[in-house]
This record gives structure tokens, C-alpha cells and sequence, in this order.
């Protein structure tokens, strides 16, 4: 497989979805063999950076985002962009410190911010790949922000970091690249997936295969989605809380209390109200045809896989593992996050476990911002 990457600065590479914001990165192409054996013959990826890389090019920290974030973890750079989804975290003397750490994050490959997925165009055909997009894995997406780092030139990387499926990559880094990781940080996530975590996520992908408008992935052009992309999130978002989260702040109030009809079929609790808004803000902002491919490459995960077992996976880590579980998670249980530590440490492997005490399950670590920073910067002095 070559590994030299053409350099060039590009817009997007393709049309944004629903009024999606894009942001103009660096980008790189070249082939990569994936997990399955199949070949992409041109692969794009756009990462943002933050913060400077030292002379000795060892301050480095990889950041993994979560199933349907990207590349834009802070906006510290320039204040007038959007927000990222980590931006008190990020930037001068915060949790990852940007005047000490060179912070770099990138959108996953199979993503639709930039990197190369279904949406892209398929060189062989000038078309979007759409469902001929070959099925990815957490294994792939680390194969291509290693690509990523060997362009950059940076040979060690002092922490990787990530929570959910950015946890999943954290895991895989430190199982794929062990001699040149020196901390892992994984945050609500597990060394495989669980079949609980797969069956959310197929009822997810036949919500959105079941729309009309999906046409076995071929709408580009056409009518987008909309209601099974919807759907998906909808589902998605009650295993991102809890019911405490929602008991406390929604209870059984309708969203029109003062005059509501509760006889009036189509009046809506003010949870329904909050579900709904949270599935069609993800329409504006995120391709279909993505969600199936990321969350089929989340079932897939197993750190075991190609191993001759897990455990024998797990015994080429040499880097010092740090696990977060969080009380109130549905997706991935704590007891779960904590199993994995004591496996690691049965196997060799230096590996802590915190749990971090929330009401509002498994999105915790994007709400929870004292709490994580605390964790971070605990991690990162030891």
C-alpha cells in the first residue's frame, strides 16, 4: 500500500447537506486497503489542529469524535466559527491545553465532514459511492488518522482520546499502533460492542432504509431521507439519556401545558417535543447514508478481531489505558467500562478505572464539561 499522500487544499468535496456549515481543511489522497480486503483508490481526510507542534514533534494528542461529530472539536482558532463539541475543554490552559499540547482531530473516514464516505464520488464511476461504499471498521478509521500523523510527521502521540465510537478508536490505537501511544483515554465505550448496542443500532439503519426516499442509498440529487434519517436519531437519542435525565427534567408535562388538549391525539409531552427537535436538527447536518455505514462499523468493533483472541489483543498494549464509565449509561453499562479495566490488568496492561457520577447517561461526557475536564487532567499528569 503506498503511503505517500498528495497534499492539497480543497473546498468541499461534495455538496453539503441541509445548509451544513463547511470548513475548509487540508486534505490527502492516496489508496488504503481496508479491513474487508476491499480497496479505496482515493481516500480524502479533513482534520482540524489546534495549538502548536513542538521541535521534538512529541507533544502531539489525537482526538476522536463520537458517531455523528467531526473534525471541529473547539473553535479557540477563531471564535466567530461554530462551536465545537469539546470547546471548554480545548484551547490555552484548559483540559487539553493547547499552549502545551498540539491537538489534532479528523472527521472519520465513512464520515460526511470532509473525509472520504458513501457521499463522496467513487473515481471509477463519477458517481457517490453510495451503497457501493465498501463496509468500514474502527480498525480502518485508525489506519487513515495514521496516515494522517505520517504526513504530519509525528511518530508518537502523548495521549489518544475519545469517548463513545471516539473511545472505540482510542481502544484500537493502543491494540493496532501499541509502541507509539503513550496514553489512552476512553470514555463510555467498550473493547467490543455489545449485542444490545447492535440491536439499537439496526433498529436506527431500518428506520431509515424503510424510507421511500432512501432508494438503497441512491437519493443524492434527489429527496433526501429525511423522515428514516429522523426516525434513527430519535431512537439514537433515548439511548444517549436516561430515564432520570428525563423523568427530572421532562416528567409527564406537555409541551403546550398551559393549553394543551391531552385529548387531542396529536399533542405533544414536552419529551416527544424534545426527541423531535433533536432527530430533525441531525437531518440539517448529517448524511444517511453515513449513519448505516458508522454505526455498521460500531457493531463491528472488537479489539479480538484478526487476533488469534481478545485477550491475546489486548496483551500487545503497552500504553497506559485510562477508562471512564458513567453511572447512568444506558449504551454502555459501567459495570461494562469496569470489566474491561480488570481484564486489561489481567492481561498486563496498566489500565485505570473512574466513573463519572451523572443523571444524563450515556451523552454525559458532552454535558458533564467539570467533571471530564477533571478526568483529563488527572490522566494527563500521571
Amino acid at each position: 500500500m503506498p503511503n505517500h499522500w498528495n497534499e492539497e487544499r480543497l473546498g468541499p468535496p461534495y455538496p453539503s447537506y441541509q445548509g451544513q456549515k463547511w470548513l475548509e481543511l487540508h486534505s490527502f489522497r492516496g489508496p488504503l486497503l481496508l479491513t474487508s480486503g476491499a480497496i479505496l483508490e482515493e481516500v480524502t481526510v479533513n482534520y482540524q489542529v489546534y495549538g502548536q507542534l513542538n521541535s521534538s514533534r512529541d507533544n502531539a494528542i489525537l482526538v476522536c469524535h463520537a458517531l455523528t461529530a467531526g473534525s471541529l472539536v473547539a473553535s479557540v482558532d477563531d471564535p466567530e466559527k461554530e462551536p465545537g463539541w469539546w470547546d471548554p475543554l480545548v484551547g490555552p490552559g484548559r483540559a487539553l491545553d493547547t499552549n502545551k499540547y498540539f491537538i489534532i482531530c479528523s472527521n472519520v473516514l465513512g464520515g460526511c465532514y470532509g473525509t472520504t464516505g458513501p457521499a463522496s464520488t467513487n473515481p471509477k464511476t463519477g458517481c457517490p459511492y453510495a451503497m457501493n461504499f465498501p463496509v468500514i471498521t474502527i480498525r480502518d478509521m485508525v489506519h487513515v488518522q495514521k496516515f494522517l500523523l505520517d504526513h504530519l510527521k509525528i511518530k508518537s502521540l502523548k495521549a489518544v482520546i475519545g469517548g463513545s465510537l471516539g473511545g472505540m478508536q482510542a481502544l484500537e490505537w493502543a491494540v493496532t499502533y501499541p509502541h507509539m501511544v503513550e496514553k489512552v483515554i476512553a470514555i463510555a465505550c467498550s473493547g467490543r460492542f455489545s449485542s444490545i448496542g447492535i440491536s439499537f443500532n439496526e433498529a436506527a439503519r431500518r428506520a431509515i432504509m424503510n424510507d421511500p426516499h432512501w432508494r438503497r442509498g441512491r437519493y443524492y440529487g434527489g429527496d433526501f431521507p429525511r423522515q428514516g434519517l429522523a426516525l434513527a436519531r430519535l431512537i439514537a437519542t433515548i439511548t444517549y439519556r436516561s430515564r432520570e435525565s428525563f423523568e427530572k427534567r421532562f416528567g409527564r408535562l406537555l409541551q403546550e401545558e398551559e393549553r394543551a388538549n391531552p385529548f387531542n391525539f396529536f399533542e405533544q409531552f414536552a419529551v416527544e417535543s424534545y426527541l423531535n427537535y433533536q432527530a430533525n436538527k441531525l437531518v440539517r447536518r448529517f448524511d444517511a447514508n453515513s449513519y448505516l455505514y458508522l454505526t455498521k462499523a460500531m457493531d463491528l468493533h472488537d479489539l479480538g478481531m484478526g487476533y488469534a483472541s481478545f485477550a491475546a489483543a489486548l496483551r500487545r498494549i503497552r500504553a497506559v489505558v485510562y477508562l471512564l464509565g458513567i453511572s447512568s449509561d444506558i449504551l454502555f453499562y459501567p459495570q461494562e467500562v469496569r470489566g474491561l479495566a480488570v481484564t486489561m490488568r489481567r492481561e498486563g496492561v496498566l489500565s485505570y478505572y473512574e466513573e463519572l457520577k451523572s443523571p444524563h447517561g450515556h451523552d454525559a461526557f458532552l454535558i458533564e464539561f467539570p467533571q471530564v475536564k477533571t478526568f483529563l487532567r488527572d490522566c494527563l499528569s500521571h
